[in-house]
């Protein structure tokens, strides 16, 4: 590390961005527009389309590691390892929903600190205290909390060091390619679904970033060539009011840009009077967490719909024009052999296996540290080894990389078990590697292998869950 450089110099924070779903990552952008904003000029890499960049290691004093995921965790982690052997005196901290359910494996031979939740401000403050002398490896008393929860003053997304989007995902639709940019409206979600690693961090809990710094980025998104854009909050709906003023505005301003986003289908069969007027401002489909279609699993993850409301739900989009995309976690402890052919049937009967990732048939339960799957009855962990990952046959529920594991006790309705295997640790797998490097990008950038030509078979690509 160049000690003797001041923290406010160029490239002496580095933001490191590992996995976003092949979009161009606001878990770089939105940290480095804050700290910009307090006077520090921060440089970017984005690992899931560039190699580590070793002279921005070693010029950097501050490190700063984004795993909103956990297929960005295990990049991240492996990134840090790096880091420490180029750069010793680097601070690394990493940021987001997997760093925060992570610490305990993280804080020592990966991080010097830990962030989650609304978490910019404090990283400003990390870096206000390294500049005044202090070490921040050392929390101040008393100690911070958990998550930060404050309502921020959010800035616009400051993009300009980070790769053009022709590197990220592109809209397939009508046998063109379409730049796509993402941004988020809200942060957080009011519900509280048992799988999902958002209530742990966030406590049911939201925020609604403002109208005007939405716009302003999407304005900024349009003039560098985007044609659609991805509203990745975790529910676009937790705030319809606030959802439905964003779009009007969008299209007024923009009356050919297209968009999609994710909602939950609670929320599309409570608030099915939108959505005539999100096709009409030009919504081309919709992401949404079906996870199954056995009620059993669904009651045992508490997602707060049934069945049946996945057939209202995909009716009331299909009668707006709006096509469903939905994702899966097919193998959890409570699925069964049936579960598995019924979900087959029900792609090929109701025509959505083109709206369907591959990726999601075979995405398994993943159980992190502070999941609140683990209060429940049905989750029984029962190994808290360091070194080892187990699972119950092909439906199981697998612990955090390196972390507290769990072996699952199959509930008492399950189908026969197939010969028992080990299960990677990742409810999706990342996408290959180039070269030997060993933190090259994943290929997210790839264009897709088949081209949609009628607008209910648009979509995004790649889009795993």
């Amino acid at each position: 590390m160049t000690s003797g450089i001041s923290l406010r110099a160029p490239g002496a924070i580095l933001l490191i961005s590992c996995y976003e779903l092949g979009h161009q990552p606001l878990g770089a952008a939105w940290p480095r527009a804050f700290l910009e904003r307090a006077g520090y000029a921060p440089d970017t890499l984005d690992l899931a389309v560039e190699p580590l960049d070793e002279a921005k290691v070693r010029r950097a004093r501050l490190a700063g590691i984004a795993v909103p995921m956990h297929t960005a965790l295990r990049i991240g982690t492996r990134a840090a390892e790096r880091i420490r052997q180029l750069n010793p005196g680097c601070l690394i901290v990493f940021y987001g929903l997997y760093a925060l359910l992570n610490q305990d494996y993280l804080l020592g031979p990966f991080a010097d600190a830990v962030l989650g939740g609304e978490f910019e401000g404090a990283l400003v403050r990390i870096a206000e205290r390294i500049e005044a002398g202090e070490d921040p490896r050392a929390p101040p008393p008393p100690p911070p909390p958990p998550a930060s929860l404050d309502r921020l003053a959010f800035p616009v997304p400051s993009r300009g060091s980070l790769p053009g989007l022709t590197r990220y995902v592109s809209l397939s639709r009508d046998g063109r390619l379409t730049p796509a940019g993402y941004v988020e409206a809200s942060r957080g979600c009011l519900h509280e679904c048992l799988h999902c690693p958002i209530p742990p961090v966030y406590g049911g809990r939201f925020f609604a970033v403002p109208r005007d710094v939405v716009l302003e980025d999407v304005r900024r998104l349009v003039a560098a060539g985007a044609g659609h854009i991805t509203f990745g909050d975790p529910d676009f709906l937790n705030g319809p009011g606030h959802a439905l003023k964003l779009v009007r505005a969008l299209h007024t301003e923009f009356p050919a840009l297209t968009y999609d986003f994710t909602a939950k289908i609670e929320h599309i069969v409570r608030h099915r009077e939108l959505f005539p007027e999100f096709a009409a401002t030009r919504c081309l489909f919709v992401v949404s967490a079906v996870e199954s279609l056995s009620d059993v699993v669904l009651a045992n993850l508490e997602k707060g719909h049934t069945r049946a409301d996945v057939s209202v739900a995909l009716d009331i989009l299909r009668r707006a024009g709006i096509t469903l995309r939905p994702s899966f976690v097919p193998f959890t402890p409570w699925a069964t052999l049936d579960d598995y052919l019924d979900l087959l049937d029900f792609l090929e009967r109701e025509r959505l296996l083109d709206q369907v990732d591959p990726v999601q048939l075979a995405i398994r339960l993943l159980v992190p540290p502070g999941s609140l799957l683990l209060s429940r009855p049905g989750i029984r962990p029962s190994c808290t080894s360091a070194s080892t990952t187990a699972a119950c046959g092909a439906r199981a529920t697998t612990a955090p990389t390196g972390s507290r594991c769990s072996i699952v006790k199959r509930p008492a309705r399950s189908a026969p078990s197939p010969s028992r295997r080990p299960v990677p640790t990742s409810s999706t797998s990342a996408p290959g590697r180039a070269s030997s490097d060993p933190i090259s990008p994943p290929a997210t950038g790839c264009i897709a292998p088949t081209t949609p030509a009628a607008r209910g078979r648009s979509s995004v690509w790649p889009r795993p869950r």
